[in-house]
């Protein structure tokens, strides 16, 4: 049975993307079937898998949430990854968010799509734009389940009591079945003070959601994109490379002991 994942933080920066690429690159070699929904209209999660400009015989995301009754397979691109797919996004994107506004079930379009394609995918990870508009409430409407990727910094927390406070919003009016996936610490430096209390802080208001795994600072995760490729591709020994595939390891581990 698939699961739909969003990634969401209204909060910029904290490595969204980077964890959607990386962590569905790691479940695809590891032969899970795993499609990515880019969201975001700076479609970084496009250029970042090597699709930049390109789209399926559909279009893109824009295509599938502002068509009506889209056919949803006609939206899904192959990566250069077996196993991994993408539905793309471009600038075009930006006006979904005013278009959206006038239709019948505005915030239910990308359920509509991801309901279709379940039983192809494994997985499938939506990575949302740093806000909570349109198209971060689609985003959370259509998913399962949400993974918070908070960095290791001072204002980690601030914010996340307006990111629960719309999931409680999301499940009382659409979606009573969201649940928090886990929260993972991202751009973690041991050697400072300041990221060992902000992890601390995490995980003593998150406890076991919390992920064991934690993303290192580490600038191969940031010279990747630039290649379009996952850190795994780049640079698979990496400390980035590697702390992606044991949360990997660890999210497959969790997914099949809540399953039973």
């Amino acid at each position: 049975m698939s699961k739909v994942i969003s990634i969401a933080n209204q909060k910029g920066g904290v490595a969204k993307t980077t964890t959607a690429i990386n962590l569905a690159a790691s479940l695809a070699l590891a032969k899970q079937r795993v499609l990515l929904i880019d969201m975001d209209p700076q479609a970084n999660l496009t250029s970042g898998v090597g699709q930049k400009g390109q789209a399926a015989s559909g279009g893109t995301i824009y295509d599938a949430l502002t068509t009506n009754s889209p056919n949803a397979e006609d939206f899904v691109l192959a990566t250069g990854i077996d196993y991994l797919s993408i539905i793309p996004a471009d600038r075009n994107l930006t006006g979904a968010e005013i278009e959206l506004v006038p239709m019948q079930e505005r915030e239910k379009r990308l359920r509509t799509i991801t309901n279709v394609l379940r039983n192809r995918f494994d997985y499938v990870f939506i990575d949302t734009p740093p806000s909570l508009g349109l198209l971060t409430l689609n985003s959370l409407v259509a998913a399962d389940t949400v993974l918070v990727p908070l960095n290791c910094e001072y204002f980690a927390l601030e914010g996340i009591a307006e990111l629960v406070a719309t999931m409680d919003r999301v499940r009382a009016a659409y979606n009573p079945e969201l649940a928090l996936e886990g929260v993972l610490l991202t751009m973690y430096d041991e050697r400072t003070n300041l990221g060992q209390q902000v992890s601390s802080n995490i995980r003593e208001f998150f406890g076991e959601k919390v992920y064991t795994t934690v993303i290192p600072r580490n600038i191969r995760l940031g010279e990747a994109p630039s290649h379009g490729v996952p850190v795994i591709l780049y640079d698979a020994r990496s400390r980035g490379a590697e702390a992606y595939i044991s949360l990997a390891n660890e999210f497959l581990a969790r997914d099949h002991a809540t399953r039973g």
